[in-house]
């Protein structure tokens, strides 16, 4: 019998649409339920007592006997707080618990007390904390979401308070989630049990890439788990950390909430720049504002909720011309667009929907909808006039149905969800593109230098219209009639319509030399439709995955969780491409790359329509247990080994079909100091060229110089493996119950995609100087009639070595305080730079050693806080984290001058980064039921300077001669945010 456990307590002009529902929501979205979310209670009571759930705000609730033995479960429960109520031999105990999303906790029938009446207390529900899993989680409580500091309203923001996890907002706003030594694309996030995966970008998850925008609305998110590894088998589409989430539901009360932040440009700290006079500060403009309400339709059966948020930025950009130039150093044509300070705007609308039907005890329907709509300015700043931005639109649209229906022994779970999401960039400006280039230093003088850019104006090379639109059917099956047995089937089928369209560049891109002639360029980018090839790729995808999952208490002390997963991908516009005839015989008929020096066979990229097959060895072992060492889970020995498949993002898969449709050609003209022999590729400059229909013209009816991209046939599915082991820890200290964890784990991913230059010299050989291995790459061997070619394979690979400790007292009513820490030590390597996609240092990345991962810090530490006193809440976190690894090239540790290679190092200092954020909120009656809350966050409080990996020298020398400047900070550009203050007012009801 187990033992008594111990408890521990839209664009830039606002809509109409939105304004209305603001008001609507102030006076008077894709989401699913699935058993990843469901909490479940198990425990000990007698045998075939009736064990009652209950929760306490929307009184939905579910029963089962216990067997023979006097085991139950009560699985797939909402979080919330519940009471728990045990009948048996005419007499009922109760215990009130609050479950969170996704764990499993034991409750045995006498740690309950005698039953109370729901309508006439308050039930504060005891945190019952889950420590006999096999996965490496954490929670997000609600409190540390409504309490602690932030300035984004991202929820995921959130996640960094965890061991493992990096949340990182880029200085240009756009923010980004990772985990270990992978990129965002690894993880997956998944709202009440349905994955928000993004196929086409490499954001993770839909609304994530490059964007300043929220994925959800915040006031929708109730509380959330990350899994940084050992998942178990019904989590797909990832290969590193997986968040589930779940949203706000009504209760039997009608409550609502209404939000309003600025923050003001004068409550923002200038920049070390702005302090030295170099740049001006600029007016900005940051406000966000929302609104939520729910209810009852029917009381314990019917409920609502609906929220809308609004984000309105306009964010500053500062223009930093290249090589160290002034704005004043610039020509005159330059200086009036360069002087004005730019900021770039940006719009955001979320809205959310559910409603929560509890037909009966046995039958739950849950239908939730989400609608995401943004636009912004981007690319501007730095070496980018405003006139070379992009504007960019985003929308996204997502439904769910759900049904639960439950037994005594077992609970099906069935989904039909529905997604529309959208990413479409364009030029701000239709000009052409002017890049203003000068030689580099000691070129001057030399015909065809080497250039360095200044600054670029006039339309820039952004047009792209790229989506996911289908449906998916879910179904998971959980049956607990198998005693000491919790056993999880899945299967999930998905069509997808998934498109791709770029034209890149968008406008023609023309580099002058300002050295030479500031009219006459001398070369030209541009792309050009040609050869009746499709514009826009798209593919009619099929996905399917399966899973069979058995949680297995052996004993009262082990537990084991057997898994096992396989997935499936079909996408036609991969499997069935043909590659053009004409660049087949091309390829067949160039000497270059038809002698047995030749690294690669180009026969292995070459797709008839046929010779492609979907991937199916996608099999995911997932094996997990967990000890308690003295069957009171306040020591528990757990680990893991798992495997966990990603998938092919469909933009890469896309380049070998839109880089023809729209073939970039790249062309010289013959001018004093850039000299070229005239022909295909040169030609002598003719003002007529600035207009982009003769540019065309001269490309009409031919490949010469453009850019082809070639797949590999036999393209596999990125994946990690993950190793874990660990221990959790409930204690008592200073009369406070804390939980600690201590995790070691070791992740390799594998088969990230890499695109290689596939152009050979005439003797086979990738370098013109076989004693090298860097530099002397075949730039200049086009291929005939066609230009340079790349070759896609599985190539990128991670490993991450890694220590996690986290140390918690949850905040409680009853204490009023919280705290948290989480420290992360990671030894994180990568054989490609940032796991890059293209690699043009190298042929392939066979043989090439792995170095640090940039962007990882090996000792990262976050701490939070969170006290209630005098009606005020206050809450702090504080973020340290030792030097990034940042990107450098070694080229005089050399035994032959020219053989450089990759060799990144960490800038001097222990703590490389440091932030601490404060919030303080006070909150008042009104003599009705309405409440006033008002707030500060004063982020970065001590105006901590962050410089950015960027700001340090990172060239160690040439040939046996160390630069003096290695590793030395050289620019004073820092990460944001600088000293900011948030002013929020808020209603509570």
């Amino acid at each position: 019998m187990n033992q008594p456990r111990r408890q521990t307590p839209q664009r830039f002009q606002r809509s109409l649409l939105s304004c209305a529902l603001a008001s609507c929501l102030l006076f008077g979205a894709p989401a699913a339920f699935a058993q990843s979310t469901g909490a479940t209670v198990r425990g000990q009571a007698a045998a075939d007592a009736k064990v009652t759930a209950t929760n306490v705000a929307t009184g939905f609730s579910r029963s089962v006997e216990a067997g023979g033995s006097g085991g139950y479960s009560l699985v797939g429960l909402p979080p919330g707080t519940y009471r728990i109520s045990v009948e048996s031999g005419g007499q009922t105990s109760t215990h009130d618990v609050t479950l969170r999303v996704g764990e499993t906790v034991t409750l045995d029938a006498d740690d309950a007390k005698p039953e109370g009446d729901l309508d006439t207390v308050v039930v504060v529900g005891t945190v019952l904390a889950e420590t006999k899993t096999s996965e490496v989680a954490t929670y997000v409580s609600k409190k540390q979401i409504e309490s602690l500091p932030q300035n984004s309203r991202n929820f995921l923001a959130f996640a960094d308070i965890v061991p493992g996890v990096v949340f990182t907002t880029g200085n240009e706003g756009s923010t980004s989630l990772r985990s270990g030594a992978q990129l965002s694309n690894g993880i997956n996030v998944y709202v009440d049990g349905v994955g928000q995966k993004d196929y086409i970008l490499k954001g993770g998850i839909t609304g994530q890439d490059s964007s300043r925008g929220n994925p959800f609305p915040q006031l929708g998110i109730a509380e959330y788990k990350v899994i940084t590894s050992n998942y178990k088998a019904e989590y797909d589409q990832l290969s590193s950390a997986a968040i589930t989430a779940v949203t706000q539901s009504g209760t039997n009360d009608f409550k609502g909430s209404f939000f309003w932040d600025n923050v003001a440009s004068e409550w923002v700290s200038r920049t070390v720049r702005e302090d030295k006079g170099l740049d001006r500060k600029p007016r900005s403009k940051d406000t966000q504002y929302g609104v939520s309400f729910g209810g009852p339709i029917l009381r314990d059966r019917l409920h609502f909720f609906l929220a809308y948020e609004a984000k309105d930025r306009d964010d500053p950009r500062q223009i930093d011309p290249g090589r160290n130039f002034e704005i004043e150093d610039l020509p005159p044509q330059f200086r009036d667009e360069a002087r004005n300070t730019t900021n770039a705007p940006f719009r955001e609308d979320l809205y959310f929907g559910k409603l929560d039907w509890s037909l009966s005890e046995e039958h739950l329907l849950q239908l939730t909808l989400k609608r995401r709509e943004e636009d912004e300015l981007t690319n501007i700043g730095g070496q980018n006039l405003s006139s070379s931005g992009t504007l960019k639109t985003g929308d996204e649209t997502r439904a769910d149905l759900r049904w639960q229906w439950s037994t005594a022994n077992w609970v099906n779970d069935a989904h039909l969800t529905f997604e529309d999401a959208n990413f479409a960039p364009r030029t701000a400006s239709t000009e052409n593109g002017y890049l203003l280039f000068i030689p580099r230093a000691g070129e001057e003088a030399n015909n065809n230098p080497g250039m360095d850019q200044i600054i670029r104006r006039g339309g820039g090379g952004d047009f792209q219209d790229k989506g996911q639109k289908g449906y998916s059917l879910q179904n998971d099956f959980t049956f607990t009639g198998w005693d000491r047995h919790t056993v999880k089937f899945g299967v999930k089928y998905k069509l997808i319509d998934i498109s791709a369209f770029e034209q890149s560049p968008y406008t023609p891109q023309f580099r002058y030399d300002g050295l030479r002639s500031l009219t006459v360029p001398y070369f030209v980018q541009f792309s050009a439709s040609g050869n009746g090839y499709p514009t826009k790729v798209e593919s009619n995808s099929k996905q399917f995955g399966i899973y069979l999952q058995d949680d297995w208490e052996v004993t009262d002390k082990l537990t084991l969780n057997l898994g096992l997963r396989w997935d499936y991908e079909r996408t036609p516009s991969y499997e069935d491409h043909v590659t053009p005839a004409g660049l087949v015989s091309a390829l067949q008929a160039w000497p270059n790359i038809n002698n047995g020096n030749v690294d690669y066979d180009y026969n292995d990229y070459i797709s008839t329509g046929k010779n492609r097959k979907a991937f199916k060895d996608a099999w995911q072992p997932r094996i997990g247990f967990s000890y308690d060492i003295g069957g009171d889970e306040r020591h528990v020995i757990f680990g893991g080994a798992g495997r966990s498949y990603n998938r092919n993002q469909f933009d890469y898969l896309s380049y070998e079909k839109y880089r023809l449709a729209f073939q970039r050609y790249e062309l010289n003209f013959n001018t004093p100091g850039h000299t070229c022999t005239v022909g295909p590729t040169c030609f002598n400059w003719d003002p007529s060229y600035l207009d982009p229909a003769n540019l065309a013209a001269l490309v009409a009816g031919t490949s010469n110089g453009a850019e082809v991209f070639l797949i590999n046939n036999e393209l596999k599915t990125p994946y990690s493996d993950q190793f874990s082991i660990g221990m959790r820890n409930a204690f008592q200290l200073f009369g406070h119950d804390w939980n600690s964890s201590v995790t070691l784990l070791h992740i390799r991913s594998h088969d990230g995609i890499l695109f290689t230059m596939g152009n050979r010299y005439p003797n086979g050989e990738f370098r013109n100087n076989p004693a090298l291995d860097w530099g002397g790459q075949p730039w200049g061997e086009s291929l005939p009639g066609w230009g340079r070619f790349f070759l896609g394979d599985n190539a990128v690979e991670t490993r991450l070595n890694s220590l996690l400790l986290s140390l918690e007292k949850p905040y409680t009513r009853e204490s009023h305080w919280g705290v948290s820490l989480a420290y992360t030590y990671s030894d994180a390597e990568e054989n490609r730079s940032n796991s890059d996609q293209f690699s043009f240092d190298y042929p392939n990345l066979d043989g090439v050693a792995f170095t640090d991962a940039l962007g990882v810090s090996k000792h990262r530490l976050v701490a939070t806080g969170i006290a209630d006193f005098w009606g005020i809440t206050a809450s702090a976190k504080l973020t340290l984290a030792s030097p990034k690894a940042v990107e450098a090239i070694n080229c005089y540790e050399v035994t032959v001058t020219g053989n450089c290679y990759f060799d990144p190092f960490r800038p001097d200092g222990t703590i490389a980064y440091k932030q601490l954020d404060i919030a303080l909120q006070k909150e008042w009656d009104t003599g009705s039921d309405i409440k006033l809350r008002v707030r500060g966050d004063f982020l970065n409080v001590f105006n901590w300077r962050n410089y950015g990996a960027g700001e340090y020298s990172n060239w160690r020398g040439w040939d046996g001669s160390p630069d003096a400047n290695f590793g030395r900070r050289t620019g004073d550009g820092i990460e944001r945010p600088t000293r900011t203050f948030k002013l929020s007012f808020g209603l509570v009801w």
